[in-house]
């Protein structure tokens, strides 16, 4: 069965990652950046990062016939350097108009810290200056909720970009109607020990629907699964879910909701 993987971290993935997505049937991704397991200490890091991103990921993918995307921005976990991240911020816009880049992403919070609502409220204004589309990342700590909440809010006072143009990622049971009930879209990141299992992922929707939201995997450089998307397949179709379900969540969904950047043309 087709799929598209919309938030997965390649380049901490072996080439043979991606030939097993391949073969499992992910036709797309979109890649996220995000934290690279360190703090980086320069512009000039992100600056390559960015690169890597943008030139490098595309190719790599392209050799196994899957198309690649990303989204920039620096990461809520090294926001709390508030120098840093205006510089970061201002190498962003030199590469907006590169042909995989979707818009501004993974913004978010971590700590639910002063500074970190401050950079992500410059990264929500740069969004909305370029018309670019939204991806979050909400809190792992215990007060998710309360995270998740604040970073609705802080959308909402720009006044400028409609929720259906945000997806809020790492949803989980005591948040997801939250985010559905205020008009944005609903990322699930199957992990095989923290934020959903394939398991729980099919439980939420079976309490929510599939309306806006969608699957991914998030593989990392921790202890993460690039199959994880096709093995929750294959738990909903343990459960009697039909085909067409699958596919709205784990294809038609992110199709409708990348699609509203010109540049995402996945089949």
């Amino acid at each position: 069965m087709q799929y598209i993987d919309p938030h997965i971290h390649m380049v901490s993935r072996t080439t043979d990652d991606y030939a097993r997505m391949a073969q499992a049937g992910c036709v797309a991704i979109t890649e996220p950046a995000f934290w690279a397991g360190y703090d980086r200490s320069s512009p000039q890091g992100f600056y390559d990062y960015f690169r890597q991103l943008t030139d490098t990921e595309p190719k790599r993918a392209a050799q196994f016939g899957i198309e690649h995307y990303t989204w920039l921005c620096i990461n809520p976990k090294e926001a709390e350097d508030l120098a840093l991240a205006k510089d970061v911020l201002a190498l962003i816009p030199d590469f907006l108009d590169q042909p995989n880049v979707l818009g501004i992403g993974e913004i978010g919070l971590n700590k639910n810290s002063r500074n970190e609502l401050k950079v992500l409220e410059d990264h929500i204004a740069l969004a909305d200056a370029t018309e670019s589309l939204i991806l979050v990342h909400t809190p792992h700590l215990e007060d998710k909720r309360k995270g998740t909440r604040l970073i609705m809010d802080a959308v909402e006072r720009n006044g400028n970009i409609k929720p259906s143009r945000v997806l809020i990622d790492h949803v989980e049971e005591h948040t997801v109607k939250d985010v559905l009930d205020r008009g944005f879209w609903c990322g699930m990141t199957l992990y095989p020990d923290s934020k959903c299992t394939p398991q729980r992922a099919a439980d939420i929707l079976e309490m929510f629907g599939t309306e806006r939201i969608w699957i991914n995997s998030a593989g990392d450089w921790g202890n993460s699964d690039p199959l994880a998307v096709p093995k929750c397949h294959v738990e909903m179709l343990r459960r009697g879910h039909t085909a067409e379900t699958i596919q709205k969540i784990s294809l038609d969904n992110p199709r409708t909701f990348l699609g509203q950047s010109p540049r995402f043309n996945a089949k």
